[in-house]
């Protein structure tokens, strides 16, 4: 299976980008500068930012744009942060902070005089984390009085951070309302302390910091867009404490369309326009990153490279064989601009003709385009994935139960789960015991593919239809009750008589021979009921397919004298008459149809049809003029 997260390992030629951005950084030669990477859900953000990072780390003392020594002793500093991880436990904000000022304690330990100024910013860090508590806390911090409880707890956590200017040690008997001697040094006695000039000293204080410890601080923020409105708002307020100090980077990674929801959340009741919202976001960003868009080609290398992965993994593949895939791949990407298209003979020379190898490589190509099309997908890596991983789920579940499937049939039938469900419960409806698990229409509607013949009237989504269709392998003459076994993650599935009562059974084998009225079949089907009938209704018609000729009375007799009796199934006849294959319907059919108004809205879209034969729609026409 393929985990979710985040990798440095790049499947999506993301690595040209990453590239870009880390230069970037690197030549900005400690002058302060955030890069936004926006991107919707699954898009490869995190990828990217991971990337981005990575780069930074293998380039410990890049040479400046100056060129001088001072700048090539600029090591950058890596920091994570990801916000989504202290949602309900404690406020992002002070968190960042933290986290800053814990790396820069690690960075000075060696060196004592910088430790004790590392120290002193830690002290100012605790200060605006502490001010972010309110009542007692402000007070506390504002007039240097411990008020209440909390103030007293405040006077003795920061007293116990020690001072760099006085060292004084807070007494455990002082009494509510006493001027504290000290407060870490940082409040004095009954002196009102002044948060923006104490905003400004932790902003002066840590550039200098950063500057006698020659590094740059590069901050990734990851997730935000899997916090509430109030946790990413929270962490972007913080930023702006760190924002545009010198020696100082942010790469932030956020979905655009999501904050500016977060900031119409936070200023609720204030007007706040869509413009306004973005604006916000773009204060914070100095260069605007969207993840790059994948394409048909990028997403058939995608495909293609996970399902190489999982091949060396299981020993199919040599190790050797997949980075020399992954590098002509990727290679072959950066030159797409230049028509190198990820072509058939491209992929069946990477897996040297073997032929199960092949196979896989002919459905990355075929899953690609469907992929990049289809609205429920839309070639999202993330959701590529999750595909995948549920096919060779299914595939896990399939041999412990005696089924023996390839994975090729098990994407595509998941293919239709996922891009088109009515078609795909559709088709699962016709597949029973009787017919030994094959449905006749699918059979019919592939060949119709292969052939650029009109697909039947249930094939609504023609566009998508005709290209699965001529996915390998046809599954027309394929027995579907295994395949449907497996994807009962999906829906629940019948595909025997199980839930037939006996009297039902008998409807569904007269109305199978039943080419007239009479009234030992009307009191039947009033015996039955109306659920068992509709059920015998959908077998009976099934089971008729293949002899269906679609051109006399006789052809739909079985729904109309089922529907005589149950008006109310009149729906489900109506989804049954549009199984009908267009070219073979004939005039004989009309009148009696004409006369039912559940088959209304067929004939009304049959006569759209070019498929449909002339004298058919003059049927339908004659018809409508008469009223019947």
């Amino acid at each position: 299976m393929w985990h979710d997260n985040e990798t440095t390992i790049d499947y999506l030629n993301f690595g040209v980008v990453a590239d870009a951005c880390a230069s970037l950084l690197r030549r900005a030669g400690g002058a302060p500068i955030s890069i936004g990477v926006s991107g919707g859900w699954g898009a490869g953000k995190s990828s990217l930012v991971q990337m981005i990072a990575s780069r930074l780390k293998e380039a410990d003392k890049p040479e400046g744009a100056d060129g001088s020594a001072e700048a090539k002793k600029n090591t950058y500093v890596v920091v994570t942060f990801n916000p989504w991880l202290y949602q309900d436990f404690e406020s992002a904000r002070s968190a960042l902070l933290q986290i800053v000022g814990d790396e820069v304690l690690r960075l000075a330990e060696s060196e004592p005089n910088l430790l004790k100024k590392a120290k002193r910013l830690w002290q100012r860090i605790n200060l605006l984390r502490l001010a972010q508590l309110g009542g007692e806390a402000a007070v506390t911090i504002t007039t240097g009085i411990p008020v209440g409880a909390i103030g007293q707890a405040i006077g003795k956590v920061v007293g116990l951070m020690g001072s760099s200017d006085k060292e004084a040690e807070p007494s455990d008997d002082k009494e509510e309302g006493v001027e504290l001697s000290s407060l870490g040094g940082l409040i004095k006695p009954g002196q009102p302390l002044s948060l923006p000039n104490e905003i400004h000293a932790f902003r002066v204080a840590l550039e200098k910091l950063l500057d006698e410890l020659k590094v740059t601080m590069v901050v990734f923020v990851d997730d935000l867009d899997r916090c509430l409105p109030k946790t990413a708002i929270s962490t972007l307020e913080s930023i702006r404490l760190l924002l545009f100090i010198k020696r100082t980077a942010f790469v932030i990674a956020a979905d655009n369309e999501f904050i500016r929801g977060a900031v119409k959340v936070h200023f609720e009741g204030t007007g706040i326009t869509s413009d306004i919202a973005t604006n916000y976001f773009d204060k914070l960003i100095q260069v605007p990153l969207h993840v790059p868009r994948l394409g048909v080609n990028e997403a058939k290398a995608y495909l293609v490279l996970l399902l190489l992965q999982r091949a060396t993994e299981d020993g199919q593949y040599s190790a050797e064989n997949f980075e020399a895939a992954k590098e002509s791949i990727s290679s072959r990407l950066r030159q797409s601009w230049k028509g190198e298209t990820i072509t058939a003979e491209f992929l069946y020379g990477l897996v040297s003709n073997d032929q199960e190898l092949v196979d896989l490589m002919d459905l990355a190509q075929g899953l690609a385009s469907l992929m990049f099309k289809s609205t429920a997908v839309s070639a999202n890596p993330r959701l590529m994935k999750r595909f995948l991983n549920t096919v060779f789920l299914r595939s896990a579940l399939a041999e412990p139960q005696g089924i023996k499937l390839d994975i090729p049939s098990l994407a595509k039938w998941h293919l239709l789960e996922r891009c088109d469900e009515n078609l795909a419960n559709a088709l699962a409806a016709m597949v029973n015991s009787e017919n030994d698990g094959q449905v006749e229409i699918l059979r019919s509607a592939e060949a119709a593919a292969d052939e650029d013949a009109p697909l039947p009237a249930l094939f609504t989504n023609e566009a998508f239809a005709r290209e699965w269709l001529k996915l390998s392998p046809a599954l027309g003459a394929t027995d579907l009750r295994a395949l449907l076994h497996l994807s009962r993650d999906t829906a629940t599935r019948d595909f025997g008589d199980d839930n037939m009562t006996p009297e039902s059974r008998e409807l569904r084998d007269t109305l199978k021979l039943a080419t007239s009225g009479h009234a030992e079949l009307s009191a039947l089907i009033l015996k039955v009921g109306q659920v068992q009938a509709e059920i015998a209704m959908a077998k009976a018609w099934q089971s008729n397919a293949s002899s269906r000729t679609w051109k006399a009375a006789k052809d739909v007799f079985m729904l109309i004298e089922v529907c005589k009796t149950f008006p109310d199934l009149g729906k489900k006849a109506a989804s049954l008459l549009n199984q009908a294959p267009l070219k073979d319907i004939g005039p004989g059919v009309i009148p009696p149809l004409a006369r039912q108004p559940w088959a209304s809205e067929a004939l009304k879209s049959w006569q759209d049809f070019n498929e449909v034969q002339k004298a058919t729609k003059n049927a339908i026409n004659a018809a409508v003029k008469k009223g019947i």
